[in-house]
């Protein structure tokens, strides 16, 4: 029975994967209560809580990123969130849209009746006091990392009765891990600054952030690392400090209107041309859904473009660089995102 609509929401955690899965996964909310709502507790009330339904729960996943999950560990949805760039699985065509993963529109997700809504937790302080009012329990998805959301499936997956389809997800990751991390052994890490631009401007992007978390991964070295926030907002002349070889450029949002200002910031602000990396050719555009806000099943991909980027070992390396970040700018650009986005979602996303 539910005692009350009160939430109590604590960290859970699971076993590594061959060493590899390090991070926290959800944050879940159980209306029920806990007197104890840390590490596997958790994951065993909400599955206890799941399984005496006596029925498959209804779910809603409000991100992209969280409904590839879903698909991947075979759940059906309630509701799925709209998107005007990345595709959603086919099997959630018919299934209803709540809106866009920023900007859910409660009062469809509430006539949904869910019992859980799944979202990723980079936007958990802005959904979370919306969730809390309506009668239902959440869960946000730790998507910063690779590993995070590798962590996260095999949560979703002990809840959801969901162990095997998880399980099999994190074997084929921990293979990729093993086979992956020893490919760049031995090189000298390039040091690599992350620019994560916003409708009209930028922040840096850390280790503790998606994009981060792929460089990081391939091995690259930040020159914002050490700090316990996902973005950072630095002047140019702090950046020009650090002299990165490699500058990234990503996008959170609108690519067709991010590309357009990261290529007008670099031609008219001069301090750029002083940059080593700049100087060097080395900045390079990131295509859009591989290199975005949470982690996806895309990240070999991401991996793979990154790769002739942070470690060009010939011509042909430094000519396949220059031509992933062509067509990535390429993509934005034609993405036309802003056209296909309307009002309310573009004053979300630009406020």
């Amino acid at each position: 029975m539910r005692i009350d609509r009160k939430k109590t929401a604590g960290r859970m955690a699971v076993g590594r994967a061959a060493g590899a899965l390090a991070c926290g996964a959800l944050t879940l909310s159980l209306l029920a209560g806990c007197v104890d709502q840390s590490g596997s507790a958790a994951v065993e009330s909400a599955k206890a809580k799941v399984a005496a339904m006596g029925e498959e729960p209804r779910i809603i996943a409000t991100s992209p990123a969280t409904a590839d999950i879903c698909d991947r560990l075979e759940l059906d949805l309630v509701g799925v969130c709209t998107s005007t760039i990345s595709s959603l699985p086919e099997r959630y065509e018919g299934v209803e849209q709540v809106g866009t993963a920023m900007s859910p529109d409660m009062e469809i997700v509430a006539s949904l009746s869910p019992d859980w809504i799944l979202s990723p937790s980079s936007l958990q302080s802005d959904l979370q006091p919306k969730y809390e009012a309506i009668d239902t329990d959440w869960a946000f998805l730790n998507l910063r990392s690779v590993q995070g959301m590798y962590r996260s499936i095999q949560e979703l997956g002990e809840i959801f009765g969901r162990e095997e389809q998880a399980g099999e997800l994190v074997d084929e990751f921990t293979e990729f891990y093993e086979d992956y991390v020893t490919r760049n052994e031995g090189q000298e890490s390039p040091k690599v600054l992350i620019l994560m631009g916003l409708p009209g401007s930028y922040i840096i992007a850390t280790e503790n952030s998606y994009v981060g978390s792929l460089v990081e991964l391939a091995g690259g070295e930040n020159v914002y690392a050490g700090t316990d926030q996902e973005f950072l907002t630095v002047n140019t002349e702090d950046m020009k400090s650090r002299e990165p070889d490699v500058i990234l450029r990503a996008a959170h949002a609108l690519p067709d209107q991010i590309i357009e200002m990261f290529n007008e910031e670099f031609e008219t602000n001069d301090i750029w041309q002083h940059f080593t990396a700049v100087k060097e050719g080395r900045v390079y555009d990131l295509t859009y859904e591989l290199f975005g806000m949470s982690a996806n099943f895309n990240y070999p991909e991401a991996l793979e473009e990154l790769q002739p980027m942070l470690y060009p070992q010939s011509e042909d390396d430094a000519e396949q660089a220059k031509e992933n970040s062509d067509r990535a700018a390429e993509a934005a650009k034609e993405s036309e995102a802003t056209g296909k986005t309307d009002e309310e979602t573009l004053q979300e996303i630009t406020k």
